[in-house]
């Protein structure tokens, strides 16, 4: 059973799970022969708390007409396989009978969000890898006061596969001769603003940038910190109108600085960081003027060719604080490549 995931086709869209029978044999055991046997299919998530959990495989859902059980069939068929395994967002349990642990079966729920009271009462035998998006999609749907989902969700398929192999990471073996010939134009509410990279001075943050910017994790972001004279900040995944799938989360990590010697000047593009150097992971900054403050300390990695009209607008933006009082909206980041 290792190395195997389940995807669960919804009308909805996708949710591939990681099966983890290195710590819920039985209940991984189980779920793939009721997966084979096509007992998910048809069934539906009939509960749901929004941003919190969805819960699907009753096999009653399959019925309509049995709207008032669902939740209560398919159960009482395993013991509790409880591990240090944690509700954390993405994790994939059990759910049982009221007041008993040993009453796993085919039913199961998908975490949102962590759910740290559940630890050690439910168990835990898979995690989404893919398709979170999907599932916090499905938990905004209306729902009852019983929380049963009001119009039918179905799961239409669910399919035991061999785990593939993983996507080579973006931009990991590109070269700084190569890396030199893309650019980003940062789609803003104010306009367009084109940045080309500066790979020969900070090729592991230019590399960093473009995978996010490629992967979308920029989407929907805004300039949540403007100082005139200074700085124009985003990037903040805080600013983010929607959460990263699981394929975003995984290109986000902490980088090791690389300072130059680049001075800091208009149009400049540097990432931003916390008090330790090795702190950065996706919020930078474009300086609107010379801030020798900043030289040597943070990570220049590429600079404005265009948009500085838009610059000026966003230097001209009303704030409270440091804080925009109208949004500036970071729409899009494309990528392009050009010297070919």
């Amino acid at each position: 059973m290792r190395g195997k995931q389940a995807v669960i086709a919804t009308d909805q869209g996708e949710i591939v799970l990681a099966l983890l029978p290195e710590v819920a044999p039985n209940h991984v055991g189980y779920f793939i022969d009721q997966a084979r046997q096509g007992a998910y299919d048809g069934t539906t998530f009939h509960r749901v708390i929004k941003y919190g959990i969805i819960q699907g495989g009753d096999p009653l859902s399959k019925d309509p007409a049995r709207r008032a059980q669902y939740g209560t069939g398919g159960l009482g068929v395993l013991r509790a396989e409880i591990s240090a395994e944690k509700h954390t967002r993405g994790a994939v349990s059990a759910a049982l009978q009221p007041g008993k642990p040993d009453s796993g079966g085919a039913q199961f729920f998908i975490c949102l969000a962590d759910q740290p009271v559940l630890d050690g009462q439910y168990t835990v035998f898979a995690r989404v890898v893919e398709g979170l998006e999907v599932a916090q999609k499905i938990s905004e749907a209306p729902a009852d006061a019983d929380g049963r989902t009001v119009d039918r969700i179905a799961i239409t398929r669910v399919t035991i596969r061999d785990t593939p192999p993983p996507e080579p990471e973006p931009f990991a073996d590109t070269g700084v001769g190569e890396l030199a010939e893309y650019q980003a134009v940062l789609q803003t509410s104010l306009g367009d603003i084109a940045i080309r990279f500066l790979p020969d001075r900070a090729p592991n943050h230019v590399r960093n940038f473009l995978r996010l910017a490629q992967a979308g994790v920029y989407d929907g972001m805004a300039f949540h910190r403007v100082v005139a004279g200074f700085v124009a900040q985003t990037g903040a995944l805080t600013s983010r109108g929607a959460p990263l799938t699981a394929r975003q989360q995984r290109l986000v990590r902490t980088l090791e600085p690389e300072f130059n010697d680049t001075k800091h000047a208009r149009g400049i593009v540097s990432m931003a960081r916390g008090a330790e150097p090795a702190s950065a992971n996706t919020s930078f900054f474009i300086c609107f003027g010379p801030a020798a403050s900043l030289d040597g300390k943070y990570t220049v990695f590429g600079e404005m060719v265009s948009g500085f009209d838009v610059l000026e607008k966003i230097e001209k933006i009303p704030v409270q604080g440091e804080t925009p009082t109208t949004p500036i909206q970071l729409v899009t980041v494309r990528v392009e490549r050009h010297g070919r």
